[in-house]
């Protein structure tokens, strides 16, 4: 058979099992060791390739000097820091453990997680509940504030949201995004429609679930960030969807693309598990009052598994308000989606454009086209400060760069072609 039809064949197949997957809510597993593949009390999972402590970025080690904090295992930031270089903690990549994380993407054994399945093949993916706005966990922020919250999300908001998840029998994740993507959202950057949603479908089972000065507490903390508590439903409901495209031979397609702050890592299907690196890339965007692009960190985090399965920074054109937050127009918006096909083996048949005559997002990212036509995916999001503590400073844009998308293909050459 023809090389070229090989691969095509997968690439269409790969598409296809990307669209059967339906991820479901299912559940809120309340100590992430419990469920999450490979998993130990001394393991801490993180955004993006796989890293040494020496050479994680800022916001990365202060996010895991403060979970050791939060797990117990050390009794402040300082002894976290130390534990953290000792080589005793365990480190790793969300993405090899089924699981993923916005900004530092901090997954500790003890934190609860959201658990969302498909119903036909039963593959899982998790994701640790959103903190919500200012100086939080993700963006590398500690102190009294952030470890009460992280305690009150595990003693109260976890357990009760479990309660409601069980007794409304699974929410279908897919079809909030869906139509979320048609009332302004693009899935990753802006959630709004996406939260409200949510809110919608599980309040009627937690004012059922648990007292109602509990829910309320809750309905007022999921309302009060409804720009961004959504990503972490958005996010394993991408990973669980770009995995089904997984280990296809012949397949071109990425799977997984994610950022540490130090590098930016893409896996590729025909190409199992191996990550191929590039340094990560500076955010172009709109700072906070009193910061600049010298503040910031390298681009960070897993969410860019958004744009893998073609909402995010592919879906731009369904949202325009999101560039009041991340910069351009909302001309550019649309211009920005329109390059994204060019680049994608596929369109959507579940998350459709309205500006574009609603049609399909662009979907699977195809090294051979990044590299023939020297375009690489586009991804909004969110920028930390380069040093732990401060947190969030702004949004913006950025590319990938088209290094490991090159490392990749001559990969599938020696594998495929010779």
């Amino acid at each position: 058979m023809d090389i070229k039809k090989k691969i095509t064949d997968a690439n269409t197949e790969a598409l296809f099992r990307m669209e059967k997957i339906r991820p479901i809510l299912v559940d809120i597993e309340l100590e992430a060791y419990n469920i999450i593949p490979r998993m130990t009390k001394k393991t801490i999972l993180h955004a993006g390739p796989p890293i040494k402590w020496d050479s994680m970025s800022g916001p990365l080690k202060g996010a895991i000097a403060g979970i050791l904090v939060y797990e117990g295992l050390a009794h402040d930031l300082k002894e976290g820091y130390t534990l953290a270089a000792s080589g005793e903690i365990e480190f790793d990549s969300n993405h090899d453990h089924d699981t993923v994380g916005p900004m530092t993407g901090i997954t500790a054994p003890h934190q609860p997680v959201f658990v969302l399945e498909d119903p036909e093949t039963k593959k899982k993916a998790f994701c640790t509940i959103n903190e919500g706005r200012g100086k939080v966990l993700r963006f590398g922020g500690w102190g009294k504030d952030v470890l009460d919250r992280l305690i009150w999300m595990k003693e109260v908001l976890a357990p009760s949201l479990k309660k409601a998840i069980k007794l409304s029998g699974g929410i279908d994740i897919k079809a909030i995004i869906a139509e979320s993507l048609h009332m302004g959202d693009e899935g990753h950057n802006r959630n709004r429609s996406g939260t409200y949603l949510f809110l919608s479908e599980i309040v009627p089972y937690l004012y059922n679930s648990v007292e109602n000065e509990i829910a309320k507490d809750i309905f007022t903390f999921i309302k009060e960030n409804a720009d961004i508590f959504h990503l972490n439903l958005s996010m394993p409901h991408s990973k669980l969807i770009a995995d089904a495209a997984r280990d296809i031979d012949y397949c071109s397609l990425v799977v997984a693309m994610a950022r540490n702050g130090t590098d930016i890592g893409i896996q590729v299907s025909g190409l199992g598990r191996k990550w191929f690196t590039s340094p990560a890339t500076m955010v172009e965007g709109l700072y906070f009052p009193g910061y600049s692009e010298k503040d910031a960190c390298l681009d960070l985090g897993d969410s860019t598994i958004s744009e893998v399965i073609g909402i995010g920074g592919f879906s731009m054109a369904s949202s325009p308000a999101i560039v009041s937050f991340v910069g351009g127009s909302a001309n550019e918006a649309v211009s920005r989606t329109r390059r994204m096909y060019e680049i994608t083996a596929g369109t959507s048949g579940t998350y459709t454009i309205p500006f574009l005559n609603f049609k399909g997002a662009p979907l699977g990212i195809d090294i051979r086209k990044v590299i023939e036509l020297n375009e690489t995916p586009l991804i909004n999001t969110g920028i930390a400060h380069k040093d732990a503590g401060i947190g969030q400073i702004g949004a913006g844009l950025t590319a990938a760069p088209v290094q490991m998308f090159q490392e990749a293909l001559r990969s599938f050459g020696k594998k495929y072609l010779i």
